[in-house]
């Protein structure tokens, strides 16, 4: 175990242990969803980010409140790091009116334009090119502002993510993809489906500058995720970043996960990046033990404070299923109601 003695980022000891905070948020509220889950409070797909919590909070940690931040489907984690309420979070997956889509979303369309998040997409691939857009109006409006996205590892071979890259780099577009490289496309391991290792390769054509980022290690990523949205923001210049993370759970929580060792699992959670910052920030100081034991007790009230809220919010009124459809709904024609 590596030894931390100064403090490798710009951000503050305050800053950090709201790093830390966050990433313990979302994983006693993702354990929470899981057991919902699992006693049938809720149904459809849920995708769990336990493992992979280190690539957000940094990756947040690094944008500007104004910067903006889109994702695929595995996205409760992402979007609390980005500001959405756990309360609004566990609402949403339970299809409450009181959800960060007033439940008409689920678990995979966390959306809160509030905070410049623009939603998981069940589309594999699908944000990759929405992200260009909107890297594209950024550049129109001339501002000083930075997308990020986020996919899976088995959204590189989607057709829309190479169209998406070359566009991002012709034109010059302030985009960060990154790549959460958890190894696993689903339930098929990356070598099996990819004929490079190493997907900063699936950049090269592109002319843009990629870089391999150990997501499990939280000063590492935030380190890759700032260097990416520097460049984003000064010289409007897209990055592709190979974030090499870890889901401790499986893919959705009807996989469990039989195509891995359970001696791989447990190799992999010695390097779960939660414990990992812990220790850091009593080296460094920043924390004790007690202090550290005291966010995990506040993370746990958190989330048992967030299904409860949750199941006793209000279903969402009938009239709602026709908001959102029309951008002004129409009166029927007489005689045709």
């Amino acid at each position: 175990m590596s030894t931390i003695t100064e403090n490798p980022t710009d951000l503050s000891p305050e800053q950090l242990i709201d790093a830390y905070r966050m990433m313990v948020n979302i994983r006693r509220v993702e354990e929470r969803v899981g057991q919902a889950y699992q006693m049938k409070k809720f149904s459809g797909f849920c995708h769990l980010y336990i493992g992979q919590e280190a690539v957000a909070v940094a990756g947040c940690a690094a944008m500007r409140p104004e910067d903006h931040y889109i994702v695929a489907y595995r996205d409760h984690g992402q979007a609390m790091a980005k500001g959405v309420s756990a309360e609004a979070v566990v609402a949403e997956l339970l299809g409450k009116k009181t959800g960060s889509t007033g439940g008409k979303g689920g678990s995979m369309h966390i959306f809160d334009l509030s905070k410049r998040f623009y939603g998981g997409w069940g589309i594999v691939g699908g944000q990759v090119p929405l992200a260009a857009g909107i890297g594209w109006a950024i550049k129109y409006k001339g501002l000083p502002e930075v997308c990020v996205c986020s996919m899976g590892e088995g959204s590189i071979h989607q057709g829309v993510f190479h169209e998406a890259l070359n566009m991002a780099s012709l034109w010059d577009l302030p985009v960060v993809f990154v790549c959460e490289n958890n190894k696993y496309a689903m339930g098929t391991e990356m070598s099996r489906i990819s004929a490079v290792s190493d997907l900063t390769l699936k950049a090269v054509s592109y002319g843009m500058d990629a870089a391999t980022v150990d997501g499990q290690d939280f000063f590492a990523c935030y380190k890759g995720m700032k260097e990416a949205i520097d460049r984003a923001r000064e010289r409007s210049r897209p990055t592709f970043l190979d974030v090499k993370t870890y889901r401790f759970r499986g893919h959705s929580m009807s996989d469990p996960g039989s195509y891995r060792s359970k001696e791989e699992v447990q190799q992999e959670q010695e390097r779960d990046p939660i414990p990992g910052l812990g220790r850091a920030l009593i080296q460094l100081g920043y924390a004790t033990q007690a202090e550290l034991d005291a966010i995990d007790a506040e993370a746990r009230a958190l989330a048992k404070a967030s299904l409860e809220a949750a199941e006793a919010a209000p279903w969402p009124d009938d009239a709602a299923a026709f908001d959102h459809v029309y951008a002004e709904p129409l009166e029927p024609l007489e005689g045709h109601r």
